[in-house]
C-alpha cells in the first residue's frame, strides 16, 4: 500500500514538472514570439531622395584627332634672323605681337592670340637645319574632326553637345557641333562631322587622341537612382515613402545616363522614395528616413 502512494506521488510530482515545463516554454516562445513581432513594427533606418527632372539623352561614342582652331606656319632663315622671341618655351604671345624681326627692318607679326613652339623638323629635310620652322596656334579651342554612321544622319545637327576626354585628365572638356557635311562618304557610309571643344587652360594640344560622346535627344523626364529600381521577372518597381509607411509602386522605365533612370509612368515629381537599402524593408513597413539624398 506504502509502495502504491509513493509511485501515485512519483507520478504527481513528475506530472506537474512536465506541466511546469510545457508551460514555461509556451510563455518563454510567447513573450519571443511578442519581441520579434514588436521588433518588426520598430522603424527601419533608410536612406531617401526625392523624384526630380534630369536630361536624359542619347547618345554616339565616336574619337578624334585634335586640331588648332587657328595655325600660322611660321619659316625663317637663319641669316635673316636679327631677334625673336624664345621658341624653345612655348610661349603664349598676343594679336599684333612682334615674334621676330628680320634683316632689312621686317618683323614677323602675329596674326592672331596663341602659343608660338617649333616644328619637330628631320634634320635635312627642307633646309631645316639652315632655318627656324615653328606655328603659332590658337588652342582656346579645339577642333575635332569626327566621322559619325549614316544611320545618324537625322539626328545630327550643329549645336549638338559634344564631351570629350583623354587619358592624360581625368576630366571632361565639353563643346559642340559645328559644321555637319552634306554628303555620306559611299565608302565608309559615313558623314562628317566637325565639333569645337573648349580648352580655356590650353591642357589639350593638337594631335592629342580624343574620345568623343556625341550628345542627342535631350529630353527633362522624371528620374530615380538606379540602385531605387527592383526587377522581379516582368514587373519593376520602386519603394515609395509616404508617412513613413513603406508601398510597393509598379514603375515604366526608360533610359538609363549617369546612374540615373528614367520613369515613364508610376511616380510623379517630389514624391519620396527609398534611395538604397532596398533588402532591408518590406511593404507596409514602417521606416525613418536618416539622410536625404539628391
Amino acid at each position: 500500500m506504502k509502495t502504491q502512494k509513493k509511485i501515485i506521488i512519483f507520478l504527481s510530482v513528475v506530472t506537474l514538472v512536465i506541466v511546469a515545463i510545457i508551460g514555461g516554454r509556451a510563455i518563454i516562445s510567447k513573450k519571443i514570439a511578442s519581441a520579434i513581432e514588436a521588433s518588426k513594427n520598430d522603424p527601419v533606418g533608410v536612406i531617401a531622395t526625392k523624384v526630380n527632372f534630369f536630361s536624359f539623352y542619347d547618345q554616339i561614342d565616336t574619337f578624334g584627332t585634335a586640331i588648332a582652331n587657328q595655325s600660322f606656319s611660321i619659316r625663317i632663315k637663319k641669316e635673316d634672323l636679327v631677334s625673336s622671341i624664345d621658341f624653345d618655351k612655348y610661349p603664349f604671345i598676343n594679336k599684333n605681337e612682334e615674334i621676330a624681326k628680320l634683316t632689312g627692318g621686317e618683323t614677323v607679326i602675329a596674326p592672331f592670340s596663341g602659343r608660338v613652339g617649333k616644328r619637330e623638323i628631320t634634320p635635312g629635310i627642307l633646309g631645316g637645319e639652315n632655318s627656324i620652322i615653328a606655328n603659332l596656334d590658337d588652342i582656346k579651342l579645339l577642333k575635332i574632326d569626327i566621322k559619325l554612321p549614316e544611320i545618324y544622319f537625322a539626328d545630327i545637327k550643329s549645336g549638338l553637345k559634344v564631351t570629350a576626354t583623354t587619358d592624360a585628365y581625368k576630366e571632361i572638356f565639353s563643346g559642340s557641333i559645328t559644321s555637319v557635311s552634306s554628303r555620306v562618304d559611299p565608302t565608309t557610309r559615313s558623314i562628317l562631322v566637325q565639333a569645337k571643344i573648349n580648352n580655356p587652360d590650353e591642357k589639350l594640344i593638337p594631335g592629342m587622341l580624343l574620345n568623343i560622346r556625341v550628345i542627342f535627344n535631350e529630353k527633362k523626364s522624371l528620374a530615380a537612382p538606379e540602385e531605387a529600381l527592383l526587377i522581379q521577372g516582368n514587373d519593376k518597381f520602386i519603394f515609395k515613402i509616404e508617412n513613413d509607411i513603406i508601398e510597393r509602386v509598379n514603375v515604366e522605365i526608360g533610359r538609363r545616363n549617369e546612374n540615373k533612370i528614367e520613369i515613364i509612368s508610376g511616380l510623379n515629381e517630389n514624391e519620396v522614395i527609398l534611395a538604397e537599402g532596398t533588402n532591408k524593408v518590406r511593404p507596409k513597413g514602417k521606416v525613418t528616413i536618416v539622410k536625404t539624398v539628391d
